[in-house]
């Protein structure tokens, strides 16, 4: 997870702790080792992962990446348990990521307006009604 986020190790073991975290692997990706979905030389078979947690009547996706098709099929747990909730899902889609943005809207999320900047990054906020 932390090669997909380019995030540190420690960051992502802390994400676990505190979160839901799925993640959607290839179990064929490790079969060749010189294989790597993501392009950076490792035989990871990890092809994305989402983590989310449920506050008030919300659930908040707080990570979220990989590749388009991974990340639209992630998007389903947080939704399932918002919808078996009835709690409104929101996520924060970083303009340098058009996959998260495309695969939002595909599973029928609606842009709410710009999200805060994250490292300089702007987001668009995301939401989906139950």
């Amino acid at each position: 997870m932390a090669a997909i986020a380019d995030a540190p190790e420690d960051v992502m073991r802390h994400l676990v702790h505190d979160r839901t975290v799925r993640i959607a692997d290839d179990p064929d990706a490790g079969a060749d080792p010189n294989t790597d979905t993501r392009g950076n030389g490792t035989a990871e078979n990890v092809l994305g992962f989402v983590s989310f947690d449920a506050r008030d009547d919300v659930v908040y996706v707080t990570q979220l990446d990989g590749t388009e098709a991974a990340v639209e099929q992630l998007l389903a747990e947080p939704v399932r348990f918002a919808k078996g909730e009835d709690m409104t899902v929101e996520l924060l889609a970083p303009e340098t990521q058009p996959h998260v943005k495309a695969a939002a809207e595909t599973v029928g999320f609606a842009a709410a307006g710009n999200g805060p900047r994250f490292g300089g990054t702007p987001t668009i906020r995301y939401r989906l009604e139950p």
